[in-house]
């Protein structure tokens, strides 16, 4: 046993006595016994540490699934894009083709005003937002040997990793201020495109209402008009098959219109809702000074610390409006309708390397 050291003999003495309790029993031989213990010891020196938890273990086990879900999102990512991009352009179509001509004819002067203003500022919104959120990068860490101030190293691109810097298993990389990584901008929502994104939600969300709203006696006429199309179908066969002249059925044009404002009612109420929900819930996280997975981060660090009588406070909180106006770049008052009710491609404050904690909740904006 002159290949093991005197503390590596002691270990296994150690390990041969607890798991061999009854030596009368176990008939292998003393050298097999301790090959196969300092076996045993060093393939549990593989996957056991101090920090494994729960969360290490489910992480590992499930680390297939995450793999896969994780392949198939990138290379779906532009599929995705492409159909957002289609199911915008065929509403913009029935606007145009078939809303459109109805609202010249129908509204008055002032309807119409407010209609061709608000819907095409909403369509400029949309557009403009969703290019700069799908084309502008979200921000990396610099790969190059630099004396920016870092928190931990990354155990996956072996870099370090400034603060609120988290690796993305899609883009395979880090981002700064990274939030989630969205499928349908095949893009990391990150520190300098997450104003692009937010953006583009809003704008996207009061489309939809503004749709779902002003389109729904045209839905409800549609509906009917459907319905009844349905029922003279039957009719006009019962009297074919009585050998009687059929009824005057609908033309081909008409049942398109009628099933285009049906499909986008339908289209626009269901996203409204469900974006809705998302841009409600990404705004409370704002407010809050944090992003999606700092929230889950906090959420535990709060759990963790009231059980020892303590209260959690996140250091990149300055305050609800100074939030707001950080994310949004605000630095005067001119700038909410320049940088927020007009689009604007100014880049956020910051590096994204760098944060500020427990910051003095001053008024960015002198009043």
């Amino acid at each position: 046993m002159r290949w093991c050291p005197s503390s590596a003999l002691h270990l296994l003495r150690c390990v041969r006595l607890r798991s061999c309790p009854r030596r009368g029993r176990n008939t292998l031989p003393l050298w097999i016994r301790e090959i196969w213990a300092y076996m045993r010891l060093l393939v549990q020196s593989f996957y056991f540490n101090s920090l494994t938890d729960s969360d290490v273990v489910f992480d590992s086990v499930f680390e297939p699934v995450f793999w896969t879900v994780d392949y198939v999102t990138r290379w779906f990512g532009t599929l995705f894009v492409w159909l957002v991009v289609i199911l915008v352009s065929s509403i913009l179509v029935i606007c145009y083709v078939i809303l459109l001509p109805m609202v010249l004819k129908t509204y008055s002067p002032e309807g119409i005003a407010w209609h061709l203003c608000y819907g095409h500022w909403n369509l400029v919104m949309i557009v403009f937002h969703y290019y700069k959120a799908t084309t502008t990068s979200p921000g990396y860490p610099p790969t190059e040997k630099n004396d920016s101030p870092f928190v931990s190293v990354c155990k996956r691109c072996i870099m370090p990793k400034p603060a609120r810097t988290h690796h993305c298993g899609i883009c395979n990389r880090c981002i700064l201020r990274m939030d989630h990584h969205c499928p349908w901008l095949n893009n990391c929502v990150g520190h300098l495109n997450h104003r692009y994104f937010f953006s583009f939600c809003v704008a996207l969300t009061l489309g939809c209402v503004y749709c779902s709203i002003s389109g729904r006696d045209l839905f409800l006429d549609a509906y009917n008009a459907i319905e009844v199309i349905c029922s003279d179908t039957h009719h006009s066969w019962s009297l074919w098959t009585n050998y009687q002249t059929p009824a005057p059925p609908y033309t081909f044009k008409d049942k398109m219109i009628h099933k285009s404002i049906i499909y986008m009612w339908v289209l626009t109420s269901t996203v409204a809702v469900a974006l809705g929900a998302l841009t409600i819930w990404h705004a409370v996280l704002i407010t809050r000074g944090e992003t999606s997975i700092e929230r889950h981060i906090n959420s535990k660090e709060r759990k963790r610390l009231a059980k020892r009588g303590r209260v959690y406070r996140n250091p990149f909180d300055y305050g609800r409006l100074n939030n707001w106006k950080y994310f949004l770049g605000v630095e005067k008052k001119s700038h909410w309708l320049t940088r927020v009710l007009l689009p604007s491609g100014h880049t956020p404050p910051g590096d994204g390397l760098t944060w500020d904690a427990f910051p003095v909740k001053k008024d960015l904006i002198p009043v």
